[in-house]
Order: structure tokens, then sequence, then C-alpha cells
């Protein structure tokens, strides 16, 4: 991207701030009450706060970037034949982590991002119940929470001593157990959403391999914030990770580290 291109797409940053905020805020109206859940067709449950979050942040895009279609979780129903012609779009999931919500431990997420090229070049992850905004300047990645901002950076993982793992708190594989013989030591820490990915854009953990199924809206915004601190996000034959470049929303399996 050129310089014209990056500025461009920090004069949104703060909008698109605002926009994930505002959602989680919802989000955490709903999650501090009683709420209906159903299932969609492929078993996976929604809830209304689903439904309200997509609702603020479609109407808030289509605000702001009227010209830019976007992919949501919740209206992923977009025929290829549309779709593969984006060369620009929004990439949302509304509520990342709607089996942490259920459950009521905090580890769910507002994921927005912009991809262009096949790649998120912009990404916003809002943690609600945490209060913690992870973002994306032509800078770096950036952690605003109690006021205070911070610029992140991934750490390598070690030759020696234990290996930090960030792996998901709802979908533990046995392809997981086998891919961690490959370090002497490992630290697992189970966390659910987006935030594997933060962890690794913080510092907090060294690797996060995911080798079970997700979708483009649980990694974008994610995939962008880690990037942005200094990880890559690759499939595990060390290519990079790619959006739109294809029919299904799956992605294969993939390690988010620093080399």
């Amino acid at each position: 991207m050129d310089n014209s291109k990056d500025s461009s797409i920090d004069h949104l940053v703060s909008r698109i701030n605002d926009i994930a905020v505002a959602a989680g805020q919802e989000i955490l109206e709903i999650y501090q009450r009683d709420f209906h859940v159903d299932m969609k067709d492929d078993n996976s449950p929604v809830t209304e706060a689903d439904i309200a979050a997509n609702d603020i942040i479609v109407a808030s895009l289509r605000t702001i970037t009227p010209d830019i279609p976007i992919l949501s979780e919740e209206g992923a129903n977009i025929p290829w034949d549309e779709r593969k012609q984006w060369q620009t779009f929004w990439l949302v999931d509304p509520l990342d982590g709607t089996k942490e919500f259920i459950k009521r431990n905090g580890e769910f997420t507002v994921n927005i991002a912009l991809v262009h090229n096949q790649q998120p070049i912009l990404g916003v992850v809002y943690a609600p119940v945490l209060d913690k905004l992870y973002y994306t300047t032509s800078e770096g990645a950036f952690l605003l929470h109690d006021g205070n901002t911070t610029q992140l950076s991934a750490l390598p993982i070690p030759d020696n001593g234990t290996v930090k793992v960030v792996g998901s708190r709802s979908h533990a594989s046995p392809e997981m157990a086998l891919y961690l013989t490959r370090y002497k030591d490992t630290d697992i820490i189970p966390v659910g959403s987006s935030l594997k990915f933060c962890l690794i854009a913080e510092g907090s953990a060294h690797c996060y391999p995911r080798l079970g199924p997700t979708c483009w809206w649980d990694t974008g915004a994610g995939h962008a914030v880690a990037c942005a601190a200094g990880a890559n996000v690759v499939q595990l034959d060390g290519s990079p990770l790619l959006y739109n470049h294809q029919e299904s929303v799956l992605n294969p399996f993939f390690v988010v580290a620093k080399a």
C-alpha cells in the first residue's frame, strides 16, 4: 500500500474503533440479562447479541464507506460470482466467541477488518468485558485499556526455555497435541475468540497454532493486529493466509508466531 492509502486507512481507524466499541456496549447490555440462544443451520449458536451488534456495525460501515462491500458472519450468503469481484471489503464478526458469551466467561470480541488484495490491512478487536481495544494503524498495533494506549510487539519463539502456546478454550484437538511435540517445554494458555491473536501481538504468548476449523471473519481482524505487531500468520506450508480467494470461507490450518 502506498503512503496515501496508509493515510486514508489511518483516517478510518478512530471511526472503526468507535463502531466496535458501540457494538460491544450493546453486547454487554444483553450479556447482563437473560437472552435467547438459537441454533444456525451449521449447528453453531447465535444470540440476539450477535444480531444487534451486526446491525450496528453494518449500518455504521455503510454510512462511512458506502462503496465498500461487507462480508459478515451474520450476512455471509453473498454469491461467489459477486464476491469474487471484490478487491477491497469489510470483514466482520460482530460477536466472535458466541460460546464464550453464552458461558459468560468474558472471552468474546467484536472483530472488524478491512481486507485489500486478499490480505487484512486494518484490524480492530474489542473485548467488551475486558474493555480492551486492539487496533492497527500504519505505525503498528496498539492496545487501548484503562485510558492508556500501548504499542504492541510480538515476541519470537525462544530457542530455549518454555514456549507459551495459546489455544482455543472451546476447540482442543489431537492435532494440537501432536503439533506441540516439536517443543521441549510448553505452557498452554487457553483463551476464547480472536483474543488468541491479541495475546501473540502483545507478547503474552509466543505461538498460536490453529489446527481446527475457522472462517475468515474469525481471523481477519486478529490477523491484522498480530501482523502489525510483528508476527506472521501463515498456513502450515509457510504460505500466507488469504481471504476471498475462493468460494469457501473456511480457513486452512495456520500458525501465528514471530519468525
